[in-house]
Parts: structure tokens; C-alpha cells; sequence
């Protein structure tokens, strides 16, 4: 069994939990996934299976879109509604002076990855050094958020639902203190859920107790996609069956032989196919006017 099937990830499971349950529901030993989801996330994860596992690092750096539950008045040590609670302040802000500061956070932007995340300082994970009470200084990223739209907000309880479409990277949790900040009053975010990714989204996607039904019923083939759909935004080239077989053997293809290859940038990503079937990944080599082999599948 090889593709892609999407998986509508549950909350209070990480990402590997998600692969540990469909590797036992499909009986298959070689199963990846695409990205990770915090535990207290939901919503779209595209888990990669058989062949398909080898195009985990290989993954487009796609935008990423969610849905972020927040409540102002509130900081936590993890930035969302599961930490600790280190501040608590009464506020009364209107739906309108939110959203006239969310143009702030808007475009290209530098944030500063949080210590409760799994980047490395040092080679240590800074979750590892949060645990520990032990607070680093960490270098801004830039990141890019390309939507930032308040879709709810209850002036009562001083909470809301932001959609946020980014680039790779972006911490949802940081958006939301960084809010709390700006206004000067704290702020967590409450729930997250992810509704695109890699192309994918959640209408695409099914949960563990549905693909253990679709399992038993015999379905699977209607939902496992091909992998090449993940490198959809690739050129696709098609070669005859002599280039197939040489592909295949791991040889560089001629060029000037392949339809439709000229003036391509070098190290540019191409889609091979031959034979009615996806082959795997050419990369551009223009000094030696060649496609080389960056991954068969």
C-alpha cells in the first residue's frame, strides 16, 4: 500500500501517536507523516505511507492555514490555555480595537520562537530547558502571515476565533500572546485547529475511528491518494520507456531529449513520469544539461 491519506488528527495525540495508530490500522510498517501538530491541535495531517515515507524531506513549504480559539486577560508559561497560569487581568476591549491591531501582525514579520517548542539552542530542545525553569534568549525568525481575520468575539467572556493562513514555521501560540501584548493585557490562545496543509484540506480528511470503518469495509483505495499529488505545484515531464528504465536504474536523463525542458533554472524540481506511472523526482543539472535523480518512488 502506497500515497497519502489525510488524517483529521484528534486532539491530546501527537503526531506520532497519529502514525502509531494508522501503522496498526493498515497493517503497515513504513508510514510517516507530513508536518507536527501540537498535542492540544486538531485538523489536517497528511500521513505518507509505504513509498510515499520517502517524500517526508522532501516536503514543499507550502502555507499552512488554522483556526485559533484566544481568550485576552490570560498568560500562561506555553503560551496557550494548557500551561501554567502566571497572569490573570480583568479587561474589557470591544470586537473593533482587536481587529484594528491585527494589521500589526500582518505580512513579513520576525517572531521569536517560544521555549515551550522544539527548536534547539545548542542542541538542546527548548522544551527540554522550559521544563527545567530555565528561560534562554532565542533569535527571531521571519515568518509570513499572509491572513489574519477575526471571525468571532464575545465581549463578555473576552474571547474569540482568529483565521490565520503562514508560511511554514509560524507559531500560532506566539500570534496570539504577541495580541495580548499589544494590548497590554496578556493573552492565550485557547484551541488551534489546522485546516490546510501541503495542499490538503479538511475537507480531505477522515478520523482515526472513520478510517478504521473505511478499513473494515474494504474502502482504503478511495481514500489513499497518490504521493505525487503532494508535488502537484512541480513541472511534470513524461519519458519514453527506454528514458523510464534508465531513470529508474538511477541514471540522469539527456535534457535535450526531454519535451518541453528548456531554459528550466538548475536545481529545479521535476515530476517524472513514464510508463503511466509516477516515477519519482528529476533535478535540473544545467551545467551538465542533464535531469539528475533526486528521489524514485
Amino acid at each position: 500500500m502506497n500515497g497519502i491519506i489525510v488524517i483529521d488528527k484528534p486532539k491530546n495525540y501527537t503526531s506520532f501517536d497519529v502514525v502509531a495508530v494508522v501503522r496498526g490500522i493498515l497493517r503497515e510498517k513504513k508510514v510517516g507523516h507530513s508536518g507536527t501538530l501540537d498535542p492540544m491541535a486538531t485538523g489536517v495531517l497528511p500521513v505518507l505511507i509505504g513509498t510515499a515515507a520517502k517524500a517526508q524531506s522532501l516536503l514543499p513549504d507550502t502555507e499552512k492555514e488554522y483556526t485559533a480559539g484566544f481568550r485576552l486577560g490570560i498568560t500562561t508559561d506555553t503560551l496557550d490555555i494548557t500551561g501554567k497560569i502566571l497572569s490573570e487581568n480583568k479587561c474589557c476591549f470591544s470586537r473593533e480595537e482587536v481587529m484594528s491591531i491585527l494589521p500589526h501582525f500582518m505580512g513579513n514579520i520576525m517572531q521569536v520562537p517560544p521555549m515551550y517548542s522544539a527548536v534547539q539552542k545548542n542542541g538542546v530542545r527548548l522544551y527540554d530547558l522550559a521544563r527545567q525553569g530555565i528561560e534562554v534568549e532565542r533569535e527571531a525568525r521571519p515568518v509570513n502571515i499572509n491572513k489574519l481575520e477575526l471571525i468571532s468575539f464575545d465581549e463578555k467572556s473576552q474571547s474569540g476565533k482568529l483565521v490565520i493562513s503562514c508560511s511554514k514555521g509560524t507559531y500560532i501560540r506566539v500570534i496570539c500572546d504577541d495580541i495580548g501584548k499589544e494590548l497590554g493585557c496578556g493573552c492565550v490562545m485557547t484551541e488551534l485547529k489546522r485546516t490546510r496543509a501541503c495542499g490538503f484540506s479538511v475537507e480531505n480528511a477522515v478520523t482515526l475511528e472513520e478510517l478504521r470503518e473505511i478499513r473494515e469495509q474494504g474502502r482504503l483505495q478511495e481514500y489513499i491518494l497518490p504521493v505525487d499529488r503532494i508535488f502537484s505545484h512541480l513541472t511534470g515531464v513524461r519519458v519514453s520507456s527506454k528514458q523510464a528504465v534508465r531513470f529508474c536504474n538511477g541514471a540522469p536523463l539527456d535534457l535535450e531529449r526531454l519535451s518541453g525542458m528548456g531554459n528550466r533554472r538548475n536545481g529545479e524540481l521535476i515530476r517524472v513520469y513514464g510508463d503511466g506511472k509516477f516515477l519519482g523526482l528529476g533535478i535540473v543539472e544545467t551545467e551538465k544539461n542533464q535531469l539528475g535523480i533526486k528521489k524514485r518512488f
